[in-house]
């Protein structure tokens, strides 16, 4: 077998297609997976999406960073079964059906039909599922998705129940009648970690409202709410024993209120004032502010008011609030509500019925305007939980609910919190940990239709409660058969009676449905139907890694954390990384409306997956926002792919030719190679174990930015600095044949490796690289890059080699800037170049002497020297800084100038550099001068350019004698004749015949430097002077100094041999 043609970095999307196809024949993920599959097991859950919608980028975002950690571990020998999976349930999904059939509410799908409904809702969730997994395939995102789990299969509710059950059994499942929040438009309570979801920053109407005491109508109690519509519902108003009260005189009236708020709230307005305590307040009645709804209407202690805002009396109306719940059932307070299921107002409050309970607050204010009560509004912006699936302003209600009592596992949830790799690690004790200390117990049903049907049934005439845990349960103890098409969903599931153990009632189904995150918290058991299935829960569970976005502390982190403590006694999972969000250039949220959403396929189709999922794992921490453009994945392409794309390019081109290069010959051992050769072995390995190191914790982008700045080396270093090295196999007599195997070797073996590396970044790439650099040579090998294992490090790190060339390195780069700041052409040989640097550095880099010239090829320079004295370089001139010591010596500044220039110069500068402080003598005095005190100024020695970079300074020799001249307007010769090769379309290896037209210097450079000039274009013959010698097929004109210069060539058919 032999080298395949490397495409153009353009047909991308093509090579990308093509591996997509080859996997699919080939079989190669299920392979990769079976290969493993006696391995020790490595646990990965999929949060499963809904798939009734169109996936975007941020979608891609979280499937990228899905895959790679199981392709690492897949590599590393681990069995790691990757199982999709789809949240079927919900809101969303009834939304959804709710707009396609154009009907909105509860009342209008129960006219519709429920089953009709719900048989629309099973179809609409997998709408979108071939576009969901034609993108999981595009992405190379590897997960099985034929046997994806689906939260609506009859085998996961079954499943469902029996965890239910289970904490049903324990007293962890109940019924309790308390204030929750509530969708008006959904018709449904939401739980805690929903309601976080959904929050909005709005503004809305607060007031202060005087409520006249009962037969004392010029004192009023001055209470202030930010929910108007609350206020008919009214049954008393709480103090704090705690808070000290004054009785203040306003105008011709008298208001009772904290005395701490006094001036906040009445400001100037504010007369004399008598202290009441509260005591004297608790039991006093008032009038209420509105007359519709019936209470005891008195003041009570509650110990939660504060002083923190308001007036520190509270509006309680126990139908609406936690809190005013407890003071109710505390005090006999009723909790009347005149608010229905839609959240509108029933007939018990005439003036706004029917209306929505927030929109009625304008018209309730202006009514206690009418009748003397307000006192004052204030429009007051605050953050208010709306839906977050329909985006509608959660009402808090007193509601029948079903409860999981996760209060009761909270401690053991927050100590198992600490087993668990966040990443970020802060999240664990922040988002996460405040989140279980603040942990309320978690409101599980909800009054819809398409969902895991709540597993409750209720006796009609002894009211006791039963939970079934399994459809075989169901069977044996209901009236009537099940069917063999027995379907869980509602309604079928409601037609189904039990009689009930306790009496002779008859047992009918809790009409609710349950919280579908409890169904996707379900899924570590669920998805393989335990413990029905009879497998073995250990090899699923906990999972070694999961992954999603940030905001799911609150979400599917949570449920699942919840349901595994509360089941099993320990964390569901050992890893989790969170995810940021997309958002536009701007760091705007992308949407339709403002026009700035990159749909995912956009970026495929310009630039291909692999730019995509590098960008995600390189560009920045994945757990903060993304400012996502397509440019952004453009700049990484071309900062990365590209460059490794080029190198793998350049390789296989050179070793391609005749007489090339293969592997698995008598190549030369490592440790004879030159010493660049050694130090990209010894980076190599130290890359394979820093990768390996950061993929095993986790950092995908600490990992990916390793392999970038290797590939950046590999490619603006070793190949550039040994190019000719390539050229030396079969091109001429004197070419170093073991030299050149020993370059094609090394650069073969750092390309296998990072395509190895790379795989789980960019598995298109890196398997089109792995196949031709190893597979076409040695058909033993794995026939993809997927099913080979993990490259391990080969002990040739040499850190003084490396640091010998990052010292190299960096006097290059500071000589090429001390170049480029002096116009000096980079064609333009100079004499020599005269590092200055610590003698360490020094001793290293003369010590390694093929670094050495290595150096004075890059900088192009005859000679390198070296000294330890920068001072040897420039000329430097010492100055008291005036203002700065002018305040302190006054008029004994000229002998500070004096002094300052009879101190050695150039030892003087080095020691301010280096943060020291220097002494100098003032009329017999020692003064302490420091680095700011003293002006350093160096001009570069005559004749040399000079460039810095902290204790390292390099200074190239400027005067040019004829030689020098001559051999820089050779090299651009030659230049002009590569340029006008690659302009004729000519191989790398095809050989010209070439004519030369040029007068003057450039003849003379022309003869000076033939034989060079003829072996670098690869010329058999080249004729000089004017009027062509061949029957040129390819023309090209060029000034080079001034003086024009004629290019003739044409092709002689044969390759360089």
């Amino acid at each position: 077998m032999s080298w395949q043609p490397v495409e153009s970095a353009d047909a991308w999307g093509r090579m990308e297609e093509r591996a997509l196809a080859r996997w699919r024949q080939d079989r190669v993920f299920a392979r990769s997976v079976e290969a493993r599959r006696d391995a020790s097991p490595y646990v990965f859950y999929e949060g499963p999406p809904t798939a009734n919608g169109r996936p975007g980028s941020h979608h891609v975002l979280s499937r990228v960073f899905k895959d790679i950690f199981p392709r690492f571990q897949t590599m590393r020998g681990r069995y790691v079964d990757r199982r999709g999976g789809w949240d079927c349930h919900g809101l969303p999904v009834e939304l959804e059906v709710e707009k396609k059939l154009g009907i909105s509410g509860k009342p209008e799908i129960e006219a519709y039909g429920v089953e009709k409904f719900n048989e629309l809702c099973r179809e609409s969730v997998v709408t979108y599922l071939e576009e969901w997994e034609q993108l999981t395939e595009r992405v190379g995102f590897w997960v099985d998705t034929e046997r994806a789990y689906r939260t609506m299969d009859s085998d996961y509710i079954e499943s469902v129940w029996w965890s239910l059950a289970r904490l049903f059994e324990r007293g962890l499942l109940f019924e309790s009648h308390k204030v929750v929040p509530y969708c008006p438009r959904c018709g449904t309570a939401l739980s805690s970690h929903e309601v976080a979801q959904g929050y909005q920053d709005v503004v809305d109407p607060s007031v202060y409202v005087r409520f006249p005491i009962a037969g004392d109508s010029d004192r009023s109690l001055l209470v202030w709410t930010t929910t108007p519509w609350t206020l008919p519902s009214n049954q008393a108003v709480a103090v704090n024993p705690d808070i000290e009260y004054v009785e203040v005189t306003s105008g011709d009236e008298a208001l009772i209120l904290a005395a701490s708020r006094v001036e906040e709230v009445l400001g100037d307005a504010a007369g004399p004032a008598r202290a009441i305590p509260a005591d004297e307040l608790v039991s006093l009645r008032y009038e209420p502010p509105f007359p519709y709804i019936d209470g005891e209407h008195r003041v009570v202690p509650a110990p939660f008011v504060s002083t923190d805002e308001g007036t520190g009396l509270v509006h309680i109306a126990p139908a609406f609030g936690a809190d005013d719940m407890e003071v109710g059932r505390e005090h006999g307070l009723g909790a009347p509500s005149p608010i229905d299921a839609q959240g509108r107002f029933t007939d018990q409050v005439p003036p706004v019925a029917g209306a929505f309970a927030k929109d009625a607050d304008a018209d309730l204010i202006d009514d206690l305007d009418r009748r003397g009560r307000l006192h004052h509004r204030v429009e007051y912006e605050h953050s208010y939980p709306h839906c977050w699936r329909c985006n509608t302003p959660l009402l808090y209600m007193a509601r029948p609910s079903w409860y999981v009592r996760t209060t009761q596992a909270v401690d053991r949830m927050i100590a198992s919190n600490s087993e668990i790799g966040w990443h970020p690690d802060h999240v664990r004790e922040g988002r996460f940990g405040q989140w279980l200390r603040g942990n309320v117990d978690w409101a599980l049903s909800r009054a819809r239709y398409w969902g895991t049907p709540l597993p409750i049934w209720r006796c009609g005439e002894c009211d006791a409660t039963t939970a079934v845990g399994s459809f075989e349960e169901l069977a044996e103890r209901a009236s009537q058969p099940l069917g063999d098409d027995f379907d869980p969903h509602r309604p079928h599931v409601d037609r189904i009676e039990l009689p009930c153990g306790e009496c002779s009632g008859t047992m009918r189904r809790e009409p609710d449905v349950i919280d579908v995150w409890y169904d996707s918290g379900a899924m570590p058991f669920a998805q393989i139907h335990h413990p029905f299935s009879g497998e073995d829960l250990d090899q699923h569970f906990p999972a070694d890694f999961i992954c999603e976005a940030l905001d799911q502390t609150r979400g599917w982190f949570y449920s699942l954390h919840a349901e595994a403590t509360l089941l099993f006694d320990q964390p569901a999972y050992r890893n989790v990384v969170c995810l940021g969000l997309i958002l536009d250039s701007e760091g705007q949220k992308m949407s339709k409306s403002r026009g700035n959403v990159i749909e995912p396929w956009e970026v495929i189709e310009r630039q291909g997956a692999d730019a995509f999922r590098w960008y995600l794992f390189t560009a920045q921490s994945p757990w903060d926002s993304f400012r996502f453009s397509l440019e952004a994945v453009d700049e990484a392409k071309r900062r990365f792919l590209l460059t490794l794309w080029n190198t793998y390019a350049f390789m296989v081109t050179y070793a391609d030719l005749p007489d090339g290069w293969s592997p698995g010959g008598e190549d030369p051992p490592a440790a004879e190679r030159r010493p660049l050769d050694r130090w990209a072995l010894s980076r190599l390995d130290r890359l394979v174990d820093t990768v390996t190191d950061r993929l095993e914790a986790y950092d995908a982008t600490g990992a990916g930015r390793a392999i970038q700045d290797f590939v950046e080396d590999l490619s603006n270093w070793y190949v550039r600095s040994g190019r000719r090295r390539f050229w030396q196999i079969g091109r001429d007599e004197d070419g170093d044949v073991d030299d050149a195997r020993a370059a094609f070797s090394t650069l073969h073996e750092c390309l296998t490796t990072v395509s190895l590396l790379v795989a789980p970044f960019c598995p298109f790439v890196a398997d089109e690289m792995y196949r031709n650099l190893v597979h076409a040579h040695d058909p033993a090998t794995p026939d993809s890059v997927h099913l080979a294992d993990w490259p391990e490090s080969g002990g040739r790190q040499d850190p003084e080699l490396e640091e010998a060339v990052a010292a190299a390195r960096e006097a290059v780069a500071v000589g090429r800037g001390a170049r480029a700041e002096s116009k000096l052409k980079v064609r333009q040989p100079l004499a020599e170049a005269v590092i200055a640097c610590p003698p360490a550095t020094a001793d290293i880099l003369e010590a390694a002497e093929l670094i050495t010239a290595l150096i004075a090829q890059e900088l192009n320079v005859r000679e390198v020297r070296f000294v330890t004295d920068p001072g040897e370089l420039v000329d430097v001139a010492l100055k008291p800084n005036y203002r700065r010591l002018g305040p302190r010596f006054g008029n004994r500044m000229p002998s500070v100038a004096e002094a300052v220039a009879a101190l050695p110069p150039s030892e003087t500068a080095r020691r301010l550099d280096d943060g020291e402080s220097i002494e100098i003598e003032i009329d017999g005095e020692a003064q302490e001068l420091g680095p700011d005190d003293v002006l350093r100024e160096a001009r570069p020695a005559e004749g040399y350019a000079v460039g810095r970079s902290g204790g390292l300074a390099v200074a190239l020799a400027t005067e040019l004698d004829d030689d020098l001249e001559l051999e820089g307007l050779a090299r651009e010769i030659v230049h002009a004749v590569q340029g006008a090769r690659r302009d004729a379309g000519l191989r790398v290896e095809e050989r010209i015949a070439l004519h030369l037209d040029g007068s003057g210097r450039l003849r003379e450079a022309i003869d000076a430097h033939r034989e060079r000039i003829a072996a670098e274009v690869l010329a058999e013959r080249l004729t000089v002077g004017h009027g062509s010698t061949i029957a040129a097929t390819h023309r090209a004109e060029h000034e080079i100094e001034g003086e024009p210069l004629s290019v003739r060539l044409e092709p002689t058919g044969r390759a360089s041999a």
